[in-house]
């Protein structure tokens, strides 16, 4: 898949809604699994966009890694790309929250000095997003199944509902808390993922 439309490495100014971007997430699901992954939109949509992309590969590399018919041979090299992929999702994560810190300081937001901090990022907050967008398309996907009896699908559809619910209540709470860190009532800090499993110098496994 192709990055972001504008992909120069500036990072880009914060726009639209929460809503903007979990439709983006949605739209892309759908896309993605009729035609090839690709990346058209630019600027923040861009960033939200490449973030979701990881997801969207994660989720059917860990189906395959569950797939009780393939060899040793294809988990082994699943396994690895889910771990490299998690890695690259993890450091998006990351890249948005910066894109909104880089956003606070360019408008000048005056931060109340004893605004609370989140516990959860924005940048976090839209992965959870967008893997929710994921699984209320795949349990949407279960619906249609013909094979399945009514037990199956009411246990399905129960699913799906508390999904629909749990994805409104964060889009929800995520537009609040982009309100209120643009207001100056909370404080916004990207924390660092910091694996070590991934660096050489400081996994035991790699380094021997």
């Amino acid at each position: 898949m192709s990055g972001p439309a504008d992909d120069s490495g500036r990072i880009p100014k914060v726009t639209g809604s929460v809503q903007d971007w979990t439709q983006l997430q949605i739209d892309c699901v759908r896309r993605w699994h009729d035609e090839p992954m690709a990346n058209p939109y630019s600027g923040w949509l861009g960033w939200v966009c490449q973030q979701h992309a990881f997801n969207f590969k994660l989720w059917h590399e860990e189906d395959v890694a569950r797939n009780p018919n393939v060899t040793d041979a294809r988990i082994a090299e699943v396994k690895r790309s889910i771990d490299r992929l998690n890695q690259q999702r993890n450091d998006w994560i990351e890249k948005l929250d910066d894109a909104i810190t880089e956003f606070i300081q360019q408008s000048s937001v005056v931060v109340a000095e004893d605004a609370p901090i989140n516990t959860e990022t924005p940048g976090s907050a839209i992965d959870r997003l967008s893997i929710m967008s994921l699984r209320l398309f795949h349990y949407a996907e279960q619906l249609q199944r013909q094979d399945v009896d009514a037990g199956h699908r009411s246990k399905v559809e129960a699913r799906w509902l508390l999904c629909q619910v749990q994805h409104a209540d964060l889009s929800a709470s995520l537009q609040t808390l982009i309100d209120d860190i643009f207001a100056g009532r909370k404080r916004h800090k990207t924390y660092r993922q910091m694996k070590m499993y991934n660096d050489p110098s400081l996994n035991p496994e790699m380094s021997g």
